[in-house]
């Protein structure tokens, strides 16, 4: 049953992609009108160094929330264990 949520996510993800990217598509025009008439330069795309900072960040972000889940968990199994010995 967990390869059934695995793929929906995979699915979801990937429709999600796809609907930003057709959304960017055909926001561009409306977005370079604005552009012109308010006199704004559109914003650089990011560099490489960004993207790899807000992608190491995302990832720490993760790796933290696993290891909070990871203590929780080990907290918990201690203290069935502890229980148990106590009985």
């Amino acid at each position: 049953m967990n390869t059934h949520f695995e793929e929906t996510r995979y699915h979801l993800k990937r429709a999600t992609e796809t609907a930003t990217e057709g959304l960017r598509v055909e926001l561009e025009p409306i977005e370079a009108r604005f552009r012109e008439l308010t006199g704004r330069e559109a914003e650089p795309e990011p560099g490489r160094l960004e993207t790899i900072r807000s992608e190491l960040e995302a990832l720490q972000e993760r790796a933290e929330g696993e290891t909070r889940e990871a203590i929780a968990e080990a907290r918990e199994r201690l203290e069935e264990f502890r229980a148990q010995r106590a009985e």
